[in-house]
């Protein structure tokens, strides 16, 4: 071979040689980056913005606390139907969302009833439960995470349409007709709460909101029902500061219990089981908050507001924001409504 053929020889392999070299390059960086993707699959929590983490329903935002102990599914539907929500990552614990109300106010009332009775039926409220709940460490920029309860309200209330309790009535809410019978009527004590109200400088003497508050009832009744009834009943009109920002508590805790059931699919966050369209009674949420069971005697007004702070207290302490989300319609009608505060009686002789 003659040392030109040589010469060109070598030149084409030392270029063949040299093209090798950016191929292997890039096979070596497609290896590392697939070794690196199956790395990320195995810990695709940890993987998430923290914009696409919390964005849940109506602009809810809602982080953990340190994960409680988890519990082994007991229903094998508990997890079906329940929105792909992201998970959580360890890091958002110390996060918590800005809350914009500075007082809550767990309210509970009881109601005359009678067996069989709906939600249709003209109740007469006959004990109002207070608890006010304040911040603890609520900081200059509206993040919190700790509640307690500073006051109480309770009074019984003497009913005017039907001051008669009946045997069921008594039976499910343990009041006697003694203690009613000696309580003030409502228009009374709607007079003594707003007292309570203006001494913890909540309202001013003219019924103008000092700082936010929010009512939190154990489901949307209370309010938007119980007190439009009885306000009607008692011919008065319903107080302004009472239909301005209610949070039902229920709904809350089944939006918590949603989203940290689905997100158990990335790690446990302290969601304990339910069976699927279970009714949340006040003991199967603090159930499903993790917490003690439920403390005195369930439809005792001020009992169940008792419990009702426990649940507000965890949930905040969890760091999910709390805020309304139930209106209240003040001209709401019943068919039993006739004029002037009069129950027809047509539909309850």
């Amino acid at each position: 071979m003659s040392s030109f053929n040589a010469a060109v020889m070598y030149g084409s392999l030392a270029r063949s040689q040299l093209a090798i070299v950016p191929l292997a390059a890039l096979a070596l960086v497609a290896v590392l980056f697939i070794l690196w993707r199956r790395l990320a699959g195995s810990r695709s929590c940890e993987g998430q913005t923290s914009t696409d983490r919390h964005q849940y329903q109506s602009g809810l935002k809602a982080r953990t606390d340190t994960p409680l102990p988890s519990t082994p599914a007991t229903h094998s539907d508990a997890s079906l139907d329940r929105p792909k929500l992201p998970c959580i990552l360890e890091d958002d614990m110390i996060k918590l969302p800005k809350q914009p109300y500075d007082v809550f106010l767990v309210l509970d009332v009881e109601g005359t009833c009678v067996q069989g009775s709906g939600f249709d039926y003209p109740n007469e409220i006959i004990e109002w439960p207070v608890c006010l709940l304040r911040w603890k460490d609520k900081n200059s920029r509206g993040k919190a995470r700790v509640l307690e309860v500073v006051d109480e309200f309770r009074s019984f209330v003497r009913p005017t349409w039907r001051p008669q309790l009946s045997p069921f009535c008594t039976t499910l809410t343990g009041i006697t007709q003694e203690q009613v019978d000696a309580a003030p009527t409502f228009p009374q004590v709607l007079q003594e709460f707003r007292t309570f109200l203006e001494k913890n400088k909540l309202i001013d003497h003219c019924g103008q909101r000092l700082v936010r508050f929010c009512f939190c009832t154990d489901g949307p009744y209370d309010i938007r029902d119980f007190v439009v009834k009885q306000c009607f009943i008692s011919k008065i009109p319903v107080p302004v500061w009472l239909t301005w920002d209610v949070m039902d508590v229920r709904r809350v805790v089944g939006e918590w219990h949603d989203f940290t059931t689905a997100s158990a699919e990335c790690r446990q966050v302290g969601a304990f089981p339910l069976p699927r369209r279970v009714v949340l009674s006040i003991p199967r949420q603090l159930h499903a908050l993790g917490l003690e069971p439920f403390e005195g005697r369930q439809h005792s007004g001020i009992d169940d507001t008792r419990n009702i702070c426990r649940l507000v207290v965890e949930l905040a302490r969890r760091g999910w924001k709390l805020q309304p989300n139930t209106s209240i319609n003040p001209n709401r009608r019943w068919p039993w409504m006739g004029k002037r505060g009069k129950v027809l009686e047509e539909y309850y002789s």
